[in-house]
């Protein structure tokens, strides 16, 4: 599977799409000026120790202070506020923990209370954007990511990831990273550091012990409020995460942007440099790869599947719900049964691939058309999390309960990503809403395949907007006449001005008007 990372610069900020095999899989918007990222380092004060909640809200400069439980302090904090209050009155005077004496470490139930204190500084990272009346939620748990491995400070082990199953493999990593690690640092192996020769580990981990000196010396003169080390930007962090050998192209259409991104390509991975392209053309980058018109056909309420079948997408405080339906055209099985697996397949893998492009986390529950069949439901199951294996976000997939639901968690760390669906109407001057225009013609296509193959009807009559049968009509060969040569029928076209642009008619050969159920 070929993937493909696009990169738009607008005025607002960047606009990232990754695709696979040229359909999007992730969108991206990374904001000009945007702060509060996962990933980022501050200096926080303890504002307020809550023991109902077992939790503190910290001061990091959001207009909302930011949540701490005790459960995100970390076996170690006691030794990072020893450190973060060291190094602030200097008495700290390197970066380097080999002399630092670590203390103690909390145990795992306990109470805040005896850990904090209030109107003091404490070192927080992010771990969860500020989402809807909610400030960030913060964690003690430093962790610096790097391509290869995760730089943990006050820690000892080596873990590696799970992902690796060579026993040998495991091994040489566990031996080679406990070699060349610094003392009173625990490093997380990613899976990306497989078959990886020592040199390349030895240099992401002194990039790693570098940032975290960067984040000392800012530490030292910092005052509350202050990011101590930001995480990377977001295209940055996708290559950092997901570059292999998989990857055909990197687009970028802004010159800076574009240098960049060759030059942290060239870091970390020097082999993919010349799969950096800057595309200077005229026709904007997502009008060109047709990736504006996925955005506007995937993000709506109503999402279709190829075969016929479509999603209904909903949203409430509590959780997201999907339901699945086979709509008029999935007809192709021999049992309503077998239809029914088949339509559920189809939109396992869509919903997989809604969640990680929309973003979506929290509990979603996911209808899916009814089976009675066990061996079904489990395919279904099992599609579910073949379609997710992929997703970086933690998640859990619970199989298909008997009345037809499936549940899903899945970790949220940012706001949900939304695009605007609705245009304004031109016939009313914007006081009300059509569905996407630019999808007109697709439905239009897929309709009129449906009653000439499927229902098999002759003599049809198609009434639209003039505007659209300019459209169809005009030009040589026109859409009209390719549709004889494709289907060896004439289809007659006829103009109505009192329908929208997005409105379209249907009729037989005896004037009756065909009933299209939506699909």
């Amino acid at each position: 599977m070929n993937s493909e990372l696009v990169i738009n610069s607008t005025p607002e900020g960047v606009r990232i799409a990754l695709l696979k095999d040229k359909k999007i899989v992730e969108y991206h918007i990374e904001e000009t000026g945007s702060n509060f990222a996962v990933g980022d380092i501050y200096l926080g004060t303890i504002r307020k120790i809550m023991p109902g909640l077992n939790a503190a809200f910290i001061d990091i400069g959001y207009e909302k202070d930011a949540f701490l439980h005790y459960l995100d302090l970390g076996a170690n904090v006691p030794s990072l506020i020893k450190y973060t209050k060291d190094t602030i009155a200097k008495r700290q005077q390197t970066h380097k923990l080999d002399a630092f004496t670590l203390e103690p470490p909390i145990e795992k139930i306990g109470k805040v209370t005896q850990i904090l204190n209030r109107n003091t500084p404490i070192l927080v990272q992010i771990t969860k954007e500020p989402i809807s009346t909610k400030g960030p939620r913060l964690s003690c748990e430093i962790s610096i990511a790097g391509r290869y491995m995760v730089l943990v400070p006050f820690a000892s082990s080596v873990n590696i990831s799970k992902k690796i199953a060579s026993k040998e493999e495991r091994n040489r990593l566990l031996r080679l990273i406990s070699s060349i690690k610094p003392k009173n640092f625990g490093v997380i192996v990613r899976t990306a550091a497989e078959g990886v020769e020592v040199a390349e580990l030895d240099t992401d981990l002194r990039d790693l012990v570098e940032k975290w000196e960067t984040g000392y010396n800012k530490l030292r003169d910092a005052m509350p409020r202050d990011k101590i080390l930001g995480e990377i930007g977001r295209v940055s962090s996708i290559l950092r995460d997901m570059l292999n050998d998989n990857f055909d192209s990197i687009l970028v259409d802004d010159k800076a942007i574009f240098e960049e991104i060759k030059a942290f390509v060239k870091i970390i991975s020097p082999k993919h440099e010349k799969i950096v392209k800057f595309h200077n053309s005229k026709v904007p980058i997502f009008e060109l790869l047709n990736i504006e018109k996925q955005l506007k056909s995937l993000f709506g309420k109503t999402v279709s599947l190829q075969k016929g079948g479509y999603l209904v997408i909903e949203h409430t405080e509590a959780l997201h719900v999907i339901d699945v339906n086979s709509g008029n055209k999935s007809t192709a099985q021999e049992s309503q049964e077998e239809t029914a697996l088949a339509v559920n397949l189809e939109a396992a893998a869509e919903v997989a691939r809604q969640l990680r492009m929309r973003d979506m986390g929290g509990i979603v529950v996911v209808d899916f058309i009814d089976m009675k069949r066990a061996e079904y439901k489990l395919q279904v199951f099992e599609k579910m999390r073949q379609s997710m294996a992929e997703d970086r976000a933690k998640h859990t997939i619970l199989p298909i309960t008997k009345f037809g639901l499936m549940q899903i968690t899945r970790q949220r760390v940012r706001p949900e990503m939304n695009i605007k669906t609705l245009e304004d109407c031109p016939t009313c001057a914007g006081t009300g809403k059509i569905g996407a225009s630019i999808l007109i013609s697709d439905n239009i296509d897929l309709m009129l395949a449906h009653v000439l193959e499927k229902q098999n009807e002759a003599g049809i009559t198609l009434t639209l907007h003039p505007f659209l049968v300019a459209y169809y009509t005009k030009g040589f060969p026109s859409r009209r006449a390719k549709w004889f040569f494709k289907y060896k029928k004439w289809i007659k076209i006829i103009a109505d001005n009192s329908l929208s642009i997005n409105d379209f008619k249907f009729k037989n050969k005896e004037g009756i008007e065909l009933e299209l159920d939506k699909f």
